[in-house]
Parts: C-alpha cells; structure tokens; sequence
C-alpha cells in the first residue's frame, strides 16, 4: 500500500465526511483528494518526476495536507521543512535532497527567495496567498514561479496514473541538526503505512476521531497525526502552533475534539491554567505526549483536567517514528516508564558486544526492529552504517 491510498480510501467510503479543519475552513475527505488530484497534476507540468524531491515551506493548513498528498500522488517524495527555517539551513536542506521544487507561502519569500538562490536543483516554485510588497511577476530569480492557482487552474480532480511501489520512497524528514548538518530520515511507503498502522491500533483509533494539532507537520508526530486521519477516517483540526493557549482551548471545546497530542512544554502551560479547572472536557478521549517524558506531576496535573481522557506516555525518534507506548492501565504503577514496543515491532537491549540483555536493571543499547525502521540517511551511508545494523 502506498501512503496517498489512505486518503483515496478515505475518500472513497466518507466522501464528504470533514477531513481538514484550519483557520476557519473545513474540507471533505473528497475535496482533498480532489485537490490533491490537481497538485500532483501540476507538478508534474512543472517538471516533476518520478522520485523527485519537493519541499513544503509553509504554517500548517489545508494546504500543507493537499500539498502532500499531491506529492505522493505525483510519485514524488515530500519533505515539509518547518516555516521558521532560516534562510542558510533552507538552502542547505534543498540542496542536500537536491528538490526540484518548492511549494511555499507569499508571506514565506523572504526567507524562501534567498535560500533558492543557491539551489540550483529548483526548477519551480508554487506560491499560495499574497503578502504586502510580494508580486511574482516581477520577481527575478531564474526561476518558474507561479501562484498557486494558476499552477491548479486547468488541472483535472481525476487520480493520476501511478507507477510508485511501497519500498520506493515517500518522504524525507530533517533532523533538527543539533549536532551537526541536518540529515534526511528516508521514509519508504512501506516504513509509513507500518508506524501508522500500529500506532492507529494501540490508540484504537476510529472514525469519529476529530484531533486536535498544534504541532508544526515538519515534526513527525505533527505528520502523522494527518497521516494517521487520513488511514482510518478521522478528522484533524490544524493549528499554526499552541502560541495563543486560550484559543487553543476554545477551538478543543468548539470542536469537541476527541485527541489531543502533546509534548511537556505543551502540558506545562495546560497545567499553569488554572481556569481550566472549572472547564468540561468529556469529549475528549485522549491524550498522547511524546519529544520528552512527561514529569510524574505533569501525568497528575492533567489526569485531574482532563478526568475522561486516557494519557498515552510513549517514547519515539525520527527514524523509527514510534518506538514504544505505555499501555495505560500501567501509567499509575509506573509513570516514569515509556512502556513497550508497539504493535509489529521488536525492541529490546544489546550490551556492548551486541549480545541481548534478559536481565532487569542493565543498561544497555536499545534496538528497534520493525518495517517502521527507516531506510536510512539520505546520502550519508557513513551515518546510517553506524545506527542500522544487520538483524536476525
């Protein structure tokens, strides 16, 4: 199965069931594919081909989701780079996977212009919205940039032709580059379909699921919350980011949202609400926090505002996705744990002579092992020789 299936399915069976909701617009299941239908179209005029990278620059939307399915459905590879990416690490991203072209925002040029200077890959540029100052026709870059509705205009809503398989690939995601240059995670259709699959199933996800996100879709666990909607059905409500806490809360209400993702910097705000005490959230089934371990006070905190929500404390990186999730029955026993390793995967630890560790209480290294594991990193076979190693 191929990623963009997910949508199509969905579309199929729940045509006109809300897939998107942002910044005050909702679209159907078959209005994103649709569109998405056009993009692919569109990109492939503008030049793209088969396993071709192109990059994502813009504030989560609809957009964003139409952009990616598009990508996929044109059999090229995505990457959504996040939106405050400077100029000098844009270019250096662009360059790496050398992208043929770049989908991004009028209010986005500023930083997105002098970044594609120096790439000379970019052949095309899709431009949503207008900014103050921002007029594409008389921008002088060397390059084929269009609005993005001229881009679509023409375009029909039918699927495309496919040639891609599931070990091709279907994305690359950038490590935030702490210790060095950012490396490109490769995610084959196969690796996304995998973590989706068994991460849906341990939430027990189901159709009428309505999620709420404010994480950036250049994170992965932002991602695959629409990856993951798109797979059984469900509804996700984008937000830019959780900078206005209180419309965040409004729109969790408003939208009865059933799932709420979350990271410690996000529940330690929640917890400093103390309004929120008097609130009523019933409708909301779910919680799940991953990036770092929630604190034992944090996992009180919001088990008392958010009485009727179960709290999922799971562990993960970038390459593998999810690694492990703490079933929730056991969060009161042992809070600080990161649980188990998720449906279809095996994870356990290695000493220093690569022998498995049974006993409890060593330390030792972890190992993930699962179709969820990532290809590797994008032309660096150095780096990826020294984390993926030949399995039993």
């Amino acid at each position: 199965m191929l990623v963009q299936e997910f949508l199509e399915r969905s579309a199929e069976r729940l045509p006109d069931k809300t897939a998107i909701v942002a910044a005050g617009e909702r679209l159907t299941f078959a209005q994103i594919d649709a569109e998405a239908n056009r993009m692919a179209g569109a990109l492939k005029k503008l030049g793209v081909q088969y396993g071709d990278r192109v990059a994502v620059f813009m504030d989560n939307g609809w957009e964003v989701v139409v952009s990616i399915f598009g990508i996929l459905k044109a059999d090229a590879v995505f990457l959504v780079v996040n939106p405050t990416t400077k100029p000098q690490k844009l270019s250096f991203i662009l360059n790496n996977c050398r992208a043929t072209a770049l989908v991004t925002q009028a209010n986005k040029l500023k930083n997105a212009l002098p970044a594609v200077e120096s790439v000379p890959s970019i052949e095309a540029i899709v431009v949503r919205g207008e900014a103050r100052g921002v007029d594409l026709e008389t921008i002088d870059s060397g390059k084929n940039i269009v609005s993005w509705e001229n881009a679509l205009e023409g375009m029909g809503e039918e699927r495309p032709e496919r040639k891609g398989i599931d070990i091709d690939l279907a994305s690359l995601i950038y490590t935030s580059g702490s210790t060095g240059n950012p490396k490109g995670v490769m995610m084959t259709h196969q690796n996304m379909v995998a973590a989706s699959t068994s991460i849906t199933t341990y939430l027990e996800n189901r159709e009428d699921d309505i999620i709420l996100n404010v994480l950036p879709l250049s994170f992965d666990y932002g991602l695959y919350q629409v990856i993951m909607a798109a797979q059984f059905g469900g509804t996700v409500v984008l937000e830019k980011s959780f900078l206005y806490p209180y419309a965040v809360i409004k729109l969790l209400k408003e939208e009865k949202a059933t799932g709420l993702p979350i990271v410690p910097t996000i529940s330690a705000i929640l917890l400093q609400m103390k309004e929120l005490k008097n609130e009523n959230f019933d409708q909301l089934r779910y919680i799940t926090n991953t990036a770092a371990a929630l604190p034992v006070k944090h996992i009180i905190g919001l088990k008392e505002l958010f009485p009727t929500a179960t709290i999922y404390s799971m562990y993960g990186l970038t390459e593998c996705k999810r690694v492990s999730y703490l079933p929730p029955e056991e969060l009161d026993r042992r809070p600080t744990s990161v649980g188990k390793g998720m449906p279809n995967e095996q994870v356990y630890l290695v000493d220093d002579e690569g022998v498995q560790i049974t006993e409890p209480g060593v330390i030792g290294e972890l190992v993930v092992r699962g179709a969820n594991v990532m290809k590797g990193y994008w032309e660096n076979p150095e780096e990826t020789e020294k984390v993926l190693k030949p399995g039993p």
